[in-house]
């Protein structure tokens, strides 16, 4: 995708972190923007933002896990601004735990937002995006750990190990089919953002969530990390890249290089991976 002032960007998860960074270098190539989000008070001060630096931006509040709410943000874009260009399906939470004892509240709540929220975009946008024939691009965020497994993080590895291949798969399809349409699925290491309290948004039905003791000095670690992890612009500028580039994936941490690469050769070689080493 070559040409983006006067075009279309959906970004969900866009109140805050990678999302609300990606939101703002869409408006900043002069792009019109759909903001998605369920955190209503942070949403809106993020089309305020926006619109104070001249874009033309609209909010909507979405819960991604539900196609029905999906099915009204493209409504509201299509509505606004007529057709839609790029979609960002960034929207992501996180639990924790030993894969037997999370939940099933932590696996719906956790495949609804991380996995299940791509689906129902991709399913509702693309055939829009392929009927009005222009150029277009869709991101969907996964993560590292959808290169390689870790321990401690079952639903949220699962999920994103999906939406690795569920963008592949995609990549592929709108191949076939012929549609001038990119796909890059971005698979970040550690970022500053807000991944840590995904919790505050975790609806009530599925009661507490279960990460990481707060008493636990694990957990003041984690946050140190993540709060001298990289900057959620660069993600955003590195993303625009791959767009205009037509890259698939999109890795912001060399670093975990040997990590993928030792979990690709223990497939070939049939052999059990190595344990991995974060920090």
């Amino acid at each position: 995708m070559e040409e983006f002032e006067g075009k279309t960007a959906v970004v969900t998860g866009a109140a805050s972190g990678m999302g609300r960074a990606l939101a703002r270098r869409f408006a900043d190539a002069k792009m019109r923007v759909v903001l998605a989000d369920v955190e209503v008070a942070p949403l809106r001060e993020t089309e305020e933002a926006l619109l104070e630096r001249g874009a033309d931006v609209i909010a909507v509040e979405t819960d991604v896990r539900k196609l029905d709410s999906i099915e009204e943000l493209h409504r509201r874009a299509i509505d606004a601004f007529g057709k839609v260009h790029v979609l960002c399906n960034n929207a992501g939470v996180s639990s924790g735990g030993a894969i037997w004892e999370q939940s099933t509240a932590d696996w719906e709540w956790s495949l609804g937002v991380n996995l299940w929220a791509c689906i129902h975009a991709v399913r509702t946008f693309v055939p829009g995006m392929i009927a009005h024939g222009e150029e277009g691009h869709i991101v969907n965020t996964a993560s590292i750990l959808g290169l390689f497994s870790g321990p401690g993080a079952g639903a949220y590895v699962v999920a994103k190990a999906g939406v690795v291949a569920l963008s592949e798969t995609l990549y592929y399809d709108l191949k076939v089919n012929g549609a001038p349409i990119g796909v890059s699925v971005l698979c970040p290491g550690p970022t500053n953002t807000r991944i840590l309290d995904a919790a505050r948004n975790r609806p009530a039905e599925y009661g507490p969530a279960q990460f990481i003791n707060p008493d636990d000095p694990a957990a003041a670690a984690l946050r140190e990390m993540m709060a001298a992890a990289m900057n959620p612009a660069d993600v955003a500028e590195g993303v625009f890249n791959a767009i205009r580039a037509q890259q698939l994936y999109v890795l912001t941490h060399p670093e975990y290089n040997p990590m993928i690469r030792d979990r690709m050769e223990a497939i070939l070689e049939q052999r059990n991976p190595a344990m991995p080493g974060f920090g």
